[in-house]
């Protein structure tokens, strides 16, 4: 079988492991390193790879926890040759543990649960996959899905409220008149990295524009996202 490389979410999930056990490589007999075997081997990630019984094997993912192991800055032995994006990984979980820890934890979620597998793929998916590609994927899907979008802002409505930007006050119909009526975009206040998988409530939606719904997701200073109301906060403080 060719050499396939590992995906970031792939590595976070190999990563959280490594990080729940002390940041001690485990071994190929490992029930964990088992089931994670078997849970990388579902992913669609890799087309039809998973036919070869050598595919992220016990042996593999065992040999990549070894790596991620010698990653660390804290290793002080010679590392393996896990490659950059193996760094990359190991430093996240090293600045932001609590952040990654969550991601992994909402990745496995949404993979037993089946809610992840086959979601199709997002336009600008890869502008906002920092905490992994399919929990990014699937986080796009959900905001953009009509149903959800439209649930939200007849309860709005439904309440004598008006369609404009929770965070900038933006409103496209008084810009745009005719052409903005009814428009707005959604977006779920607390990640699903965080969250995990839950039942979306109307109350955890938020009304958006375009230019606010994209700086929550945006990457900035260490931080990969963030709230409508951290958002507004920001802005109040460069008023």
């Amino acid at each position: 079988m060719a050499r396939i490389d590992w995906t970031r979410d792939e590595l976070v999930l190999a990563c959280a492991l490594v990080a729940e056990n002390e940041w001690r490589e485990l071994r190929t007999t490992d029930q964990q390193v088992q089931d994670l075997s078997q849970l990388l081997r579902r992913l669609p990630l890799h087309d039809g790879a998973a036919a070869d019984p050598k595919f992220r094997s016990p042996g593999s993912v065992s040999l990549k926890t070894g790596n991620i192991v010698t990653a660390r800055a804290e290793y002080g032995g010679a590392p393996m040759k896990g490659g950059r994006l193996t760094s990359e990984v190991v430093a996240d979980f090293t600045d932001r543990p609590d952040q990654m820890l969550a991601t992994a934890k909402a990745l496995r979620a949404g993979m037993t649960s089946a809610e992840i597998i086959g979601t199709p793929a997002q336009e600008g998916e890869a502008d906002a996959a920092r905490e992994g590609q399919l929990l990014t994927r699937w986080a796009l899907h959900r905001e953009r899905s009509r149903p959800l979008r439209d649930r939200k802002i007849r309860a709005v409505l439904e309440e004598g409220g008006t369609l404009h930007c929770e965070v900038c006050s933006f409103d496209f119909t008084t810009a745009y008149g005719e052409l903005g009526a009814g428009y707005i975009e959604v977006h779920h206040r607390l990640p699903l990295h965080i969250s995990g998988v839950t039942e979306t409530r109307i109350a955890d939606l938020a009304l958006l524009c375009a230019n606010c719904h994209r700086m929550c997701h945006r990457s900035f200073l260490g931080e990969s996202w963030r709230t409508p109301a951290d958002l507004r906060g920001q802005m109040r403080k460069s008023d």
